[in-house]
Parts: C-alpha cells; structure tokens; sequence
C-alpha cells in the first residue's frame, strides 16, 4: 500500500462512526470508552488494514524520539561477549524503558562524526571504557542532546556515573604486595586512540585517553611505582591471552603476578600460564577486575574486585530521564568490592 492511500486514525474513526479523539483512546485503550464502543473501533481498524499510529508522526507531535543513544567501543560481537556491558544494558534499560524509551546502540565504527551529528536519540550514554570519548561527548553537547558517561572522565555539562577505579585497583595491588609479590605486570585495556597492542611505558600514560584503563594503572602504579605491562584491544579472553604469552613467554623476565584490568583478560592470563606449563596460583598469581560471571571454570576462582554493573546501568537510565525531563540529575559513584578467589598465592 503506498503512502498516500495508508489508512489514517480519522479513516477508521469515519467507519466505526466516532470522533476521531474516541478512536484514539480505543484503539491504545487509554480512556473511558465503553466496551463495545472499542471493539467498534477495532474492527474498522482490521477492515482497513490500520496498525496503529505512525510512530514518526507521533515522534514530531512529542518533539522527540522515545530513543536514548548508547555508545559502545567494541562491534556488537566483542560488546556482547562481555558480562560487564551486558549488565550495564540491563540496567538502562530497566529504568529508560518502562518510561517508553528505545535503546540504539552504536558502536565505535557506527559511532563515528557523522553518525553522532545524524543519530536520532533524545540523549546518550557513554560507556567511559574509550580513548575518544572527549570527541564524542563534544558532538552530542553541540547538538543539545544530554550525556551521561559511565566512568568516563568529568566533563562540564555531562552527568557522570563513576566508579572507584582507582583505589579498587590499589587494593588488589595491595593483596598482592602482602602476599611478598614485587615483580608485577600489568595487562590493560585500551589506553589511547591508536588501537594497538604496546608496552606500557610513561610516554603511553602520557599521551593516554582512556580514563578508566588510566585510573587503573595509576591505582596499581601507586602500589609497585615500577609495573609495566601490556595494553590490550579490548576487554576479551582472546586478549588476555595474547598479553599473556608475551609476558610469560621467557622465564628471564616474568613476573610473578598480574593485574588484569577486567576478569576477560585474567581468564585469557591464565589459559596462556596453562598453554607455558605455568600453574596458577603456585607459579604465577592473576587478578582481576569486574566480578562478572564467565563460563569459563578459572573464573568462578578468580581473585578480583566486584563492581556493580547492572546499578551502574540503572544510575545511568536514572539520570537520563532526569535530564530529559529537564532537570539536572545527579552525578553518582560506585565502590567496589574485593574478593579472594584462589587464583593468588606467595610467590616461590
């Protein structure tokens, strides 16, 4: 059926005889019609093939969307893999949704210039876990359109959900010093725009953009001043792996534990300990950081700090209706929780 000859509200209010105003309330039963009166109403709305109002025009009465933008760095695929995304998304969803709102998630190559300038949402969030959140926070707050990030660096005008990077991750530096370790690496994420694997050294930390990763690093660099390491690119097992061979891989320079700055890239550490030979805890100590559940049995074992992702996502839901609504929202922070699994011990 083409556009000009689509039924309308008015053409099904014409052939059940009611005012257009009476068909509406009928047809999303959201008024006192009486019983028969809707059912009316609903057989000439199957008569004429009418689904319900056109949701685009409904979006230009209300001046708005009903769609809340979430930004994502990984492709769905690797956004997906991960517990920690999956419950932050629950949680935005729990709140933004009851409220009619839709989620769009856009990744980073969707998530580009010219797809934030276009993109139609309401608001956004951003997931602070990205070394270009700055540039995209910059386009949203051009067109108007109200942030929150998740752990992303505070930024005039955008509400932040925070977490205690930081200190959560001094505190598994802290285990590990009080079990005598001092030769400690680092297996990170992301850090800058490059989207490479390195070392990390003080010219990297330097030119870093990636507040969460960086909040971390300095969390353990206040523990053990000297712990080098790997970055990643991204949050995945596979990752960890990779890191984690490179690390382990020469018995002249390995070090006794790691921190891994998610338990993804621990469980990737420590499948690389099994593949060198190396037993976990009594060869090499691994931490982690999340707390999220992996099918994977290491993990279930795993020493790491746990952070509450799905009241994170709800926060962030939270102060998006706030901000719709045109009131400011609060900004809020989230501290994590250490638990010790058996995946550290003294070094030999």
């Amino acid at each position: 059926m083409s556009i000009a000859t689509r039924p309308t509200l008015a053409s099904v209010a014409k052939l059940a005889g009611v005012s257009a105003s009476t068909a509406s309330l009928a047809f999303n039963d959201s008024g006192p019609v009486s019983a028969s009166t809707r059912e009316k109403v609903l057989d000439a709305a199957r008569t004429l093939g009418y689904a319900g109002p056109d949701p685009r025009a409904r979006s230009l009465r209300r001046g708005r969307s009903g769609i809340v933008g979430v930004v994502l760095e990984e492709s769905l695929r690797d956004a997906f893999r991960d517990p920690m995304n999956l419950a932050m998304l629950d949680g935005i969803a729990d709140l933004t949704g009851p409220a009619g709102n839709s989620l769009l998630l856009l990744t980073e190559t969707a998530a580009g210039r010219s797809t934030l300038v276009d993109a139609p949402v309401d608001a956004a969030v951003l997931f602070g876990c990205s070394p270009v959140v700055d540039e995209k926070v910059a386009i949203l707050l051009r067109r108007g359109i109200p942030v929150v990030a998740i752990e992303g660096r505070p930024i005039p005008g955008v509400l932040d959900i925070g977490l205690d990077n930081r200190e959560a991750t001094r505190s598994l530096a802290e285990h590990l010093k009080g079990l005598g370790h001092s030769d400690v690496a680092l297996v990170t994420l992301e850090l800058d725009r490059d989207r490479r694997r390195s070392r990390v050294t003080q010219k990297l930390l330097a030119r870093a953009t990636s507040h969460t990763a960086l909040e971390r690093v300095h969390g353990a660099r206040e523990v053990f001043p000297a712990a080098g390491g790997l970055t990643t690119l991204g949050s995945t097992v596979d990752e960890g792996r990779i890191a984690g061979l490179a690390l382990l891989g020469d018995p002249e320079t390995r070090p006794t534990a790691v921190i891994a700055q998610s338990d993804l890239l621990a469980v990737g550490v420590i499948r690389a300990a099994a593949e060198l030979g190396l037993a976990v805890p009594g060869d090499l100590s691994v931490v982690g950081f999340d707390g999220v559940r992996i099918d994977d049995p290491v993990a279930a074992e795993l020493t790491t700090m746990v952070q509450p992702g799905f009241a994170k996502g709800q926060a962030a839901g939270r102060g998006i209706l706030e901000l719709l609504a045109g009131r400011e929202g609060r900004s809020v922070s989230f501290t994590s929780a250490f638990r010790r699994g058996a995946t550290t011990a003294p070094p030999r």
